[in-house]
């Protein structure tokens, strides 16, 4: 393989389909690790309807708390989706397009449980504290967590390569 997408020679000594198998393995931890905190997210919202205090919330936050749920729900399902996947494509010989397919699916449930954190966190902020400390706290986090999931591996990555490069 050639490109951005290209394996770099890490010293192990394992074959291609060895190294796909390890690359899926990791990817489904990963995926594990999102769908409990999808989970925990998904499961405090869900509770939310059931409290007394739920019928005070005003038109704005009542959006906001469906939106969350519905992001909640289309995040489950992205993390969900390469199990699907590899279990329609298992035997067939696509274990490096099973590899490719889910690590792209991974970066956008990243992104789904990210947006799942700001509005969530959002929603909090505003019943608790008001509209303005709610449009800050999203607007925080979500400055957090563009910085810790973007900006801080590309960073990581450039910093490699240029280490690679001496």
């Amino acid at each position: 393989m050639t490109g951005p997408a290209a394996p770099r020679d890490d010293g192990r000594n394992e074959s291609r389909a060895e190294r796909m198998d390890r690359n899926w393995a990791e990817l489904v931890q990963e995926l594990r690790v999102l769908q409990t905190g999808v989970q925990i997210l998904a499961g405090f919202l869900l509770t939310l309807p059931f409290q007394s205090r739920f019928e005070t919330l005003d038109d704005y936050q009542t959006r906001l708390y469906l939106a969350n749920v519905v992001l909640a729900a289309l995040t489950t399902a992205t993390i969900l989706l390469p199990v699907s996947v590899h279990r329609r494509l298992f035997r067939q010989g696509l274990k490096a397009t099973l590899v490719a397919s889910a690590d792209t699916i991974a970066k956008f449930s990243l992104t789904g449980v990210a947006l799942l954190s700001v509005g969530t966190t959002s929603l909090i902020f505003d019943v608790t504290a008001g509209r303005t400390a709610g449009v800050i706290a999203g607007f925080g986090l979500l400055a957090v967590l563009v910085l810790l999931l973007v900006l801080v591996p590309a960073r990581i990555r450039r910093q490699a390569r240029k280490e690679e490069s001496l």
